[in-house]
C-alpha cells in the first residue's frame, strides 16, 4: 500500500449534521485533493489506471476530491480522510485477474441430469391418463 499522504492538501469547512451550538462556529468538514497529475509516488500507467477508475471523483483539473463529515473533530475527520484516499487510490491501482473459463466435470453433467430427470418424472406423475 503506497502512501502518498504528503502530497495531498486540505480544505476545511462547516460541517452538517450533530454538534449542537458548535456546528455552526468550528470547520470540522474536511476536504482532501490530491492532483493525480503531479503525483511522483505513481508511474504514467498507474496514473491513467487511477484517472480511469477513478474518473467520477476527479475534476477537469484532475483533482481527485473525497469529502469526509463523520466525526466532530477535525484532526479525526482529517485522519479519516486520508485514510479513504489512500484506501480508494490503492484499490483502484489492483488489476483484476483474468478469468479463466472452465467446464462442467461428468459429475456435475450427471447430477444436474438426474434432477432433470427426477423433476420431469414428477410432473408426468401429475398428469391424468385416459
Amino acid at each position: 500500500m503506497k502512501d502518498f499522504s504528503k502530497e495531498l492538501s486540505f480544505k476545511t469547512s462547516r460541517s452538517s449534521g450533530a454538534g449542537g451550538q458548535n456546528v455552526n462556529k468550528v470547520e470540522t468538514a474536511v476536504t482532501v485533493l490530491w492532483k493525480v497529475g503531479t503525483s511522483e509516488f505513481f508511474s504514467e500507467e498507474q496514473k491513467d489506471l487511477i484517472r480511469h477508475k477513478l474518473q467520477n471523483r476527479i475534476n477537469a483539473d484532475g483533482v481527485l476530491f473525497l469529502s469526509v463529515s463523520e466525526n466532530r473533530t477535525q484532526v479525526m475527520n482529517k485522519n479519516k480522510a486520508i485514510e479513504k484516499i489512500l484506501e480508494l487510490v490503492n484499490k483502484a491501482l489492483i488489476i483484476p485477474k483474468k478469468r479463466t473459463a472452465t467446464k462442467p466435470s461428468k459429475a456435475q453433467k450427471q447430477k444436474r441430469l438426474d434432477n432433470k430427470k427426477k423433476l420431469s418424472d414428477k410432473k408426468e406423475n401429475r398428469r391424468f391418463k385416459f
